[in-house]
């Protein structure tokens, strides 16, 4: 058999081949693998064909061979990724308000080369179905690198905060930029966040990564270790509504059995719940930093939630349903 002109492909060529064309519900016979060759001028006889399949075990790319009938099929049968991690990831990138509308087709499109072409159908439909907001800023990814670069480096960073004016563009909070030591970046509620040591604010506040402009890498060494060691990052995040600011307190409060799980799903198993003396009430404590997107939270529950201490906190609610009260009347 005469050998084709691109003969030096022929086994890169067969690897996309398999793991295009074919999965664990799609088979492919040797005749068809040499026409798909031959496709990119490559020619192979079954012997040579019987090598490369072996050799792709080499490469992680195991394929199996199984008779059906009078012909033999062949599929690739240990991917890199399972359709349903796929669908995970895909449903995750989809879901990330940070990742922008054309980095997430970016993404979704290199998820698709480890899938077959059966199978990357079935993502991109689940793509189609998703519909959610997005943000516009297309560097996130680079001040990403830049905040992980000045950990590692122990540096500070200084930066442009930026938020929506009514003319829906995005503007500076303040006109001096923000200084701060960077120690850790975490995902919450969709969101990616900078926490950070505020030296002139003299705490640890949090910072919306799409929303950050201009970052510098300084030369200052970072600051504020003791206290973001002291920082327990999971229950900060179970304790922070939203991640917005507030005074972490410790809040009794009561509800209604039939939304336990409402609690258990916000703050954890670990939360201590408690007969309480009205038939089919329980009480807890949790840990959580008082602002309005917590007393929202607790309203939004209705009735079947209430807030038993401590007292400053509960005139806090009360206040602040009497003045929402105020704008309807």
């Amino acid at each position: 058999m005469p050998k084709g002109t691109n003969q030096k492909l022929k086994l890169y060529r067969l690897a996309l081949i398999m793991t295009e064309l074919t999965d664990d519900e799609h088979m492919i016979t040797m005749p068809e693998i040499q026409k798909e060759l031959a496709k990119y001028e490559i020619t192979a006889d079954r012997k040579s064909l019987y090598d490369d399949l072996e050799a792709l075990q080499i490469l992680g790319i195991e394929v199996k061979g199984e008779k059906v009938g009078r012909k033999f099929y062949y599929h690739v049968s240990n991917k890199q990724f399972e359709i349903a991690e796929l669908k995970l990831l895909v449903d995750a990138i989809q879901s990330s308000k940070f990742i922008t509308a054309k980095k997430s087709k970016e993404l979704i499109d290199k998820l698709n080369t480890f899938a077959s072409k059966y199978e990357a159908d079935q993502l991109n439909r689940q793509v189609v179905v998703q519909g959610r907001v997005k943000t516009m800023n297309e560097s996130i990814y680079y001040f990403v690198d830049d905040v992980h670069r000045a950990i590692a480096e122990n540096r500070q960073i200084s930066f442009e905060y930026m938020r929506w004016d009514i003319d829906k563009t995005m503007v500076p909070r303040r006109e001096e930029p923000y200084v701060v030591s960077p120690w850790a970046l975490t995902w919450d509620d969709e969101n990616y966040y900078l926490i950070a040591y505020d030296e002139e604010a003299g705490c640890i506040k949090h910072f919306r990564v799409d929303k950050l402009k201009s970052i510098r890498i300084l030369k200052d060494k970072r600051i504020g270790k003791d206290k973001f060691k002291e920082l327990d990052l999971a229950k900060y995040s179970k304790m922070s509504f939203g991640m917005f600011h507030g005074e972490p307190t410790k809040v009794k409060i009561a509800f209604q059995k039939e939304i336990v799980g409402v609690f258990l799903d916000r703050f954890g198993r670990d939360i201590p719940i408690h007969p309480s003396d009205k038939k089919d009430w329980y009480e807890t404590y949790v840990d959580v930093a008082v602002s309005d997107q917590f007393l929202g939270w607790v309203f939004a529950l209705g009735s079947d939630v209430k807030i038993l201490g401590p007292e400053n906190v509960v005139k806090q609610f009360k206040d602040e349903v009497q003045e929402r009260a105020k704008i309807y009347k």
